[in-house]
């Protein structure tokens, strides 16, 4: 199988590390094309493939094409590499915003594959949630489903509204909890601690946390329950959320993300 990464930012070299790691491709059988002389430069020595700086005749030769633009150079990207794209060839969408049928039209293709992943994926800790066009075979979703889990977790949804959905959810959520952990640093600098201090505190907390809910059975409430006891400090605490409205509040700003990313699919 050879497959075309089409970008080699960020999350482009991050599939092409994951699909070299898992053994899913060999390095001959992957290609990158990256229009920045610069990143080409930067990627040939990272020695993850193929690359290329314009689109060309080598495009039809993959069986899979990852499409890892940003959303705003989808048009001009589109109009350069549909010449060369064959109809049986699967795109396997990461770019966020942009809907199945605005691929399909602009490229011609109806085998295609529209993902969200997030920033995790860069440390197979990622996850995925993704669907497909009717055209998609049930071997071809299970091969990308592969490739997706190369970069961690992954859920298939039928409603192609919910990769919006998780947009505003997994896609964004990443910043939401770097955004809490950092209020604990600052929190815990101006209760004394120096920085190394607070970022300690507050990272090892936040990980033993996330690792505590893994091997237990134990719902968020029943945890918390746990952790607070009456007239206690974290009670305190959680009342000013309360008081506070902090989880409606939150609810908003999900909601918000949610409805821009609806916003930029239209």
């Amino acid at each position: 199988m050879k497959i075309l990464i089409i970008g080699g930012g960020n999350m482009g070299l991050t599939y092409a590390k994951s699909l070299l790691n898992a053994h899913i491709v060999e390095e001959s059988n992957l290609m990158i094309l990256e229009r920045s002389n610069e990143k080409a430069e930067l990627i040939k020595e990272l020695k993850v493939g193929t690359v290329y700086g314009e689109p060309g005749a080598y495009i039809k030769e993959a069986d899979l094409i990852i499409l890892a633009v940003k959303p705003q150079d989808s048009t001009i990207l589109f109009d350069k590499i549909k010449p060369s794209i064959d109809h049986q060839q699967l795109i396997l969408s990461i770019m966020a915003g942009i809907p199945i049928s605005k691929i399909s039209e602009q490229i011609g293709s109806k085998k295609i594959i529209r993902s969200m992943p997030n920033l995790p994926a860069q440390v197979g800790s990622g996850m995925t949630v993704y669907t497909s066009s009717e055209d998609v075979t049930r071997i071809e979703l299970v091969m990308v489903q592969n490739i997706l889990n190369s970069t961690g977790k992954t859920i298939y949804v039928e409603d192609e509204k919910l990769i919006d959905a998780s947009t505003a959810i997994s896609g964004s959520g990443p910043a939401y909890v770097f955004f809490y952990i950092q209020s604990l640093i600052e929190s815990a600098q101006n209760l004394g601690f120096s920085k190394a201090q607070a970022e300690l505190l507050s990272y090892a907390t936040f990980k033993g946390t996330v690792d505590l809910f893994k091997k237990n059975d134990f719902s968020c409430e029943e945890w918390i329950s746990k952790v607070a006891s009456r007239g206690g400090t974290t009670e305190a605490a959680l009342n000013s959320y309360k008081e506070n409205e902090v989880m409606e509040k939150l609810s908003e700003a999900y909601t918000a993300a949610f409805e821009r990313a609806r916003e930029l699919s239209e």
